[in-house]
């Protein structure tokens, strides 16, 4: 069992300033720093997608 946690990068983004506030107010709900929830919600993200392209996920579902 691989008990590491995984590697992290650190990368620069530049966001639209309401979308900065919407993350900044979901992740203190949501009991999260900022990176952790973008990251959260880019791995929903890539699941989503993943699924569509095996044809289990919401159809119409695009981005």
């Amino acid at each position: 069992m691989n008990t590491q946690k995984p590697l992290k990068t650190k990368v620069s983004i530049t966001l639209d300033e309401d979308v900065i506030r919407h993350i900044r107010d979901l992740a203190e709900s949501d009991d999260r720093n900022f990176s952790q929830y973008i990251n959260l919600v880019l791995k929903k993200h890539i699941q989503d997608r993943q699924a569509v392209h095996q044809g289990e996920g919401i159809s119409g579902a695009q981005v």
